[in-house]
Parts: C-alpha cells; sequence; structure tokens
C-alpha cells in the first residue's frame, strides 16, 4: 500500500532537528549527499525551544532579583520583583525567531525538510503522512519527551514545556520529581515570590556529590521551597480550587494542594512512536537505539543515533554531548566508521541559584574504583568572592589521584559554579594535574581565582 504514494530518495533522513542532527544533515550535505531532515515539533530542538535556552533567561532574572535582594542595605535598595508576563515576552524574543531561522538555514544549504510524524515502513523506508521517503542512511536524533507516570490523573499534569510558556504564574506550583527540572525551576518561582513544592521519592540529583546535594537541598528549603524527598506521587485530581495531588509517604497518605502541577520526573528517549522494529532497529527497555562504538544501530547498519535517542554506558543526556555525537555520527557517513564518542571530562550544572556543577568522578565513584585519591573539601560562603556578592551557600569537593595528581572530579556549589567547572573540566578531559592549575596565573579578583584554593 505505501508503494503506491510517490517514493522521495534521499543518501540521508535526519529524523529530528535540533543538536543531534544538526551536524550530520549540514556536512553531509556539504558532501553533495541528497539530505532530508524531519521533525514533528517546530524545528530547532529542545534547548533551543524548549529547555536549555528559555530556562536560562528565566533563571537569569530569578537570580538577579536573588542578587539584589542580598544585597539590599548593603549599598543596593529599592525594590526589584519578576514581572512575568514581561519575562515571558523576553523569553520569546529568543525562542520565536528560532524555526523560521533553522528551515532558512536549511534551505539555503538544500536540505529538504519535512513536518510531521515519521514512522519507519522497512528498514530503508519512511513514511510522513501520505509521503514515502527512502534512504541509504538515517539518523535517529529525535530527542527525549517525558517518561509516562503511570498515575491517576497524569492527564492533569503539564510538562516543562508548559511551563516555559505560562502567561502567568499561580501562587502554588508542584512539581513531581527532584531532579534537574524541577529543582531549577522551584528556584524561579520562589524568586517570583509564588510557592514551590518539589514531591521526590528518593535520592535528588543522583549523579552529583551527596555531600553538596545535601547543602542545595538545605539551602532550597530554606528558601521557603517545600522539598519533600519522600513523597511517592499516587495520583492527580482537578477541583474547582485547583488541584489535590495525593502523596504517599512513609506510614501515612497526604494530598497536597497545587494550582499547577509539572512533570519534573524525568525523561525517556522520544523514539515510541517510530516503528522501529519494522525497520530491525534494536532497542532497549528506556525505548534508546542500541548502538555500537561508533554509534550505529548494532541491528540496521543503516542507521545511527545521537542524542537522547540513545544512552550508551557513561553519557549524560546533555545538549553538548548531542552535538558531540552529531559530529561523530557525520564522520563515520562520511568516511566510515573510525570515530567514537569521548565522555571524558563533560560537565554538568543544576542552575538553581546558586548553581550545582560537577564533572568526572565523585568521591564515592572514586572509592568504588579502588582509586588512591586526595580529596579536598570546604564551605566557601565566607570566602571573598561569595561575601562580595553576599552569597552565603557555597561548597566545593576536589577529587585527585594520589601519585600522579591528576584531577580526577570537581563539584561546586556557589556563585558562578557554572562557569568555573569548565576549568575543571579541561583539566579532567585532558588529564592534567592539580599543579598545573594551582601554577596557573588567574585573572584576580575572579571566581576562577579560587581554583587554586580548590586543590
Amino acid at each position: 500500500m505505501l508503494l503506491t504514494a510517490a517514493t522521495e530518495s534521499f543518501d540521508l533522513i535526519v529524523l529530528g532537528a535540533g543538536a543531534g542532527g544538526s551536524a550530520p544533515a549540514s556536512k553531509c550535505r556539504g558532501a553533495g549527499w541528497r539530505v532530508a531532515v524531519v521533525d514533528d515539533q517546530p524545528y530547532g530542538g529542545t534547548c533551543a525551544l524548549r529547555g536549555c535556552d528559555p530556562k536560562k533567561v528565566l533563571v537569569g532574572a530569578a537570580d538577579l532579583v536573588d542578587w539584589h535582594r542580598r544585597m539590599t542595605g548593603y549599598g543596593v535598595a529599592g525594590e526589584a520583583d519578576i514581572d512575568w508576563p514581561g519575562l515571558m515576552r523576553f523569553k520569546r524574543s529568543f525562542t520565536e525567531p528560532v524555526p523560521a531561522a533553522r528551515e532558512a538555514v536549511l534551505a539555503k544549504a538544500g536540505i529538504a525538510t519535512y513536518h510531521g510524524f515519521a514512522r519507519f515502513a522497512g528498514e530503508n523506508r519512511l513514511q510522513i503522512g501520505g509521503a514515502v521517503l527512502e534512504a541509504e542512511h538515517f539518523v535517529i536524533a529525535t530527542g527525549a519527551r517525558p517518561r509516562p507516570l503511570g498515575i491517576p490523573g497524569a492527564e492533569h499534569v503539564r510538562t516543562s514545556t508548559d511551563f516555559l510558556e505560562l502567561e502567568q504564574l499561580p501562587a502554588r506550583v508542584a512539581f513531581i520529581g527532584a531532579g534537574y527540572i524541577s529543582l531549577e525551576f522551584a528556584h524561579v518561582v520562589q524568586r517570583a515570590s509564588a510557592q514551590a513544592i518539589v514531591l521526590g521519592h528518593g535520592t535528588p540529583l543522583a549523579h552529583f556529590d551527596h555531600d553538596l546535594v545535601d547543602r542545595l537541598v538545605r539551602h532550597t528549603r530554606s528558601l521557603g521551597v517545600d522539598l519533600r524527598l519522600d513523597a511517592d506521587v499516587r495520583g492527580v485530581e482537578h477541583h474547582s480550587g485547583g488541584y489535590r495531588i495525593h502523596v504517599a509517604t512513609p506510614g501515612r497518605a497526604e494530598e497536597v494542594e497545587a494550582d499547577l502541577v509539572v512533570h519534573g520526573a524525568g525523561r525517556v528517549p522520544d523514539t515510541e512512536r517510530l516503528g522501529m522494529p519494522d525497520a530491525h532497529i534494536a532497542a532497549d527497555e528506556r525505548g534508546a537505539v542500541r548502538v555500537n562504538e561508533y554509534l550505529q544501530s548494532v541491528s540496521n547498519p543503516r542507521v545511527y543515533a545521537a542524542g537522547d535517542a540513545v544512552l550508551p554506558a557513561g553519557k549524560l543526556p546533555l545538549t553538548p554531548v548531542a552535538g558531540h555525537e552529531g559530529q561523530v555520527v557525520a564522520a563515520n557517513l562520511l568516511h566510515g566508521n573510525t570515530a567514537k564518542p569521548n565522555y571524558r571530562g563533560i560537565p554538568t550544572v543544576v542552575f538553581t541559584i546558586p548553581p550545582l556543577a560537577s564533572v568526572g568522578l565523585t568521591e564515592a565513584q572514586a572509592r568504588q574504583q579502588g582509586l588512591g585519591v586526595r580529596v579536598t573539601s570546604d564551605e566557601t560562603g565566607s570566602w571573598y568572592s561569595s561575601r562580595r556578592v553576599r552569597e552565603s551557600v557555597g561548597m566545593f569537593k576536589t577529587i585527585v589521584e594520589e601519585g600522579t595528581h591528576r584531577v580526577l572530579g570537581a563539584h561546586l556549589l556557589g556563585p558562578q559554579a557554572d562557569e568555573v567547572i569548565n576549568l575543571f573540566a579541561i583539566a579532567v578531559r585532558h588529564g592534567l594535574t592539580a599543579p598545573a592549575l594551582r601554577h596557573m596565573i588567574y585573572a584576580y579578583p575572579t571566581h576562577g581565582s579560587d581554583v587554586p584554593y580548590m586543590l
């Protein structure tokens, strides 16, 4: 039946118009390949439209308000508050131009663009609505989606995308889950003079150093965020006054009232609708494409994957990682399987206020691997770099290998931690030693000039 439709042929079809698919599309087209890009969402990807970039606009405003409040009475006067509708207009000045600009770039390069849900109809064939496309190669870079909650009333729970489009901020916002999304947005909500409720179950931010996470949890609660780490959400009920969240805690059942409920309980690869079994594309239990060391499908060699659609061991689901994988896939498509992703020394940040940042091994991971390490840790709230901005919350931990003195990991909580972590990331990725970082001459006074004191 599919063959009755006109079939268009390409050398490469990229599924997803975000970070993971950008390099394969552009580089293969630059080599003269016939290339198409397919996406059911506006072109630009999660980070630019529904994730990192718009989120950081909100975080920036919340950070400014927080800094102003910290400095009030210490040389700063007046009031600083978040104008939510105005902030949304500012946010849209970044996101709204992206889809058209992205498609214009693709069109100029001679890359065909398709809108709609794509589904495999064979090892080398896709169907998109009434169109049938064939290709020699495919790249799956469809990103991730909120994982199914599997609870009664899940239809009442809004996504992080919905939160980023709110015209008005409700008085009470509850977040299900205690990961990146929930904690970042909770800090924004609280600085916007609303009530944030975080309903987590188990250890929050498990990939980060436990000591720094504990310090962030204490700080978050001190802001007035209702942060619960023993709350198993069992259902959400809508009523005239808002939403009632049914929660099981040790030994009892509770009900939590909110005006908005937001999904922050993790994401899974957005591959379910692709019909991958029909193309003999093997996936794991989460829906991630099973790949070899070259990011090539283990079961269909025509197919490669990048970004959140593939989750090999040691990888963090981050936009820069997706971009790196896209470069690897492009090289392998054009030159054969020679390139492999390098996941060593990739920094990650939770954009709370102040931010929590991490790169390399945690202390627990180093101990589990039996490494001989020197661990240095301290509070930094009394340091000049923190005192001058009136931020009392700060902590660091560094992991250095004994003998070689290589920097194996660094974990930071405090002002500008999201920038300083990049210095440690260079060290971890390239095997630099603690003496090499200590003996650098840093611009002073900066947060970067604190690095020698952390080693």
